[in-house]
């Protein structure tokens, strides 16, 4: 598999931005799906190619021309339970349909830990663990290949190299937006990663070595 062009939505976010630096430092080309203006013009002083699109009306024109797919969209905590179905759950679910629409060749998408469980999961943000499986569960019967990341709680700290992935982890281990980010750069290509979900915390493994056993 040959990729070229990777459409990160939600590259202006956090967690977004560190993707599309990462992306960067591969032989990919970052393509930033961004809502505004000012987020475009960003982008393009960085020498990133910048497209419009907004999860809550149309986006199917980002997708001219990409290879695969990094969905790294979310609503924040200060949004609602309303925003959270509207962008992690819809947002991803639309975007899983343009993939199969476009033939997308890997679609890898940043879930949270314990959406593969969202009953079990912290009360306070149970609406969002449902959205999150619903959009995952969606995903993997799409017929998109797919990676599925759901990290630990997140940290702002400089990326350490090293985590630890499993199909479950049992904790609340947290781990840095930057590593996360790297993981999900590294998901795109690994035959290993296709068709896959799995947790990820901070650990010992360097992120170099993922999916190669």
């Amino acid at each position: 598999m040959f990729l070229i062009k990777v459409l990160v939505i939600g590259a202006a976010g956090k967690v977004g931005r560190l993707i599309v630096e990462k992306i960067q430092q591969t032989d990919y080309t970052p393509v930033a799906m961004v809502r505004s203006k000012d987020q475009k013009e960003m982008f393009e002083k960085k020498g990133v190619t910048a497209v419009m699109g907004d999860l809550e009306k149309d986006f199917e024109s980002a997708y001219a021309d990409v290879d695969a797919v990094i969905f790294a969209a979310g609503s924040s905590k200060e949004t609602g339970a309303e925003m959270t179905i509207i962008i992690d759950q819809e947002g991803a679910i639309k975007a899983t349909d343009r993939a199969v629409h476009f033939g997308v060749q890997r679609f890898v998408m940043l879930s949270s830990m314990a959406a593969d469980r969202p009953e079990a999961g912290d009360h306070s943000i149970k609406h969002y663990l449902f959205a999150k499986h619903r959009a995952d569960e969606y995903l993997k019967k799409s017929g998109v290949p797919y990676t599925i990341i759901r990290p630990g709680p997140l940290t702002n700290g400089e990326g350490k190299g090293r985590v630890f992935l499993s199909e479950h982890v049992n904790g609340g281990e947290s781990i840095s937006r930057e590593d996360v980010a790297d993981v999900l750069v590294k998901a795109l290509k690994h035959p290993k990663a296709e068709n896959k979900s799995f947790d990820v915390v901070e650990g010992d493994t360097p992120v170099e070595d993922l999916f190669r056993h």
